[in-house]
């Protein structure tokens, strides 16, 4: 079991762009979203599809850490499973720009139901690690649930 830590802001501007070292497209949707956890579907590059199960994020100084199992899927069987989606499908181009001491900046433009939205997140080694923010960072918007993927795919 993998545990992710990550934060997310709001980007401006466009000064990341000269920065980014590859960009991949993502279509994913929701196929359960309740309880403890979220599963989502994956397509990736429309080559390759992995199935997702995260935890909900937790209270208190651990909201930036949750559980995720991660499995690869045949393409056509994640195309089938868009279909039983619950929601929207997200569709973004996720582009990877170098931060420095190992890490990489994701940055997701949004298309679709969310042209406009641009996010930047950053995994972390653990929860109080520092982070140095660059200037095209804006409001930090990892404890904001309006933000989240899950949410995004429910029209909110």
């Amino acid at each position: 079991m993998a545990i992710e830590i990550e934060r997310k802001f709001l980007v401006e501007g466009d000064s990341w762009r000269s920065a980014v070292a590859s960009k991949k497209r993502i279509r994913q949707a929701y196929l359960s979203n309740g309880g403890k956890a979220g599963v989502r579907i994956r397509i990736i590059d429309e080559e390759r599809a992995k199935l997702t199960i995260k935890s909900k994020a937790k209270a208190g100084v651990k909201a930036l850490s949750r559980s995720e199992f991660e499995y690869q899927v045949p393409l056509e069987d994640a195309r089938a499973m868009l279909e039983l989606r619950r929601g929207l499908i997200i569709d973004k181009v996720r582009h990877l720009v170098p931060a420095g001491g190992g890490r990489t900046w994701e940055i997701d433009v949004f298309a679709g139901e969310h042209e406009g939205l641009v996010l930047a997140e950053i995994e972390l080694g653990s929860a109080d690690e520092a982070v140095t923010l660059p200037e095209w960072i804006g409001r930090e918007v990892t404890s904001d649930p309006r933000y989240s993927n899950a949410a995004l795919a429910q029209g909110s």
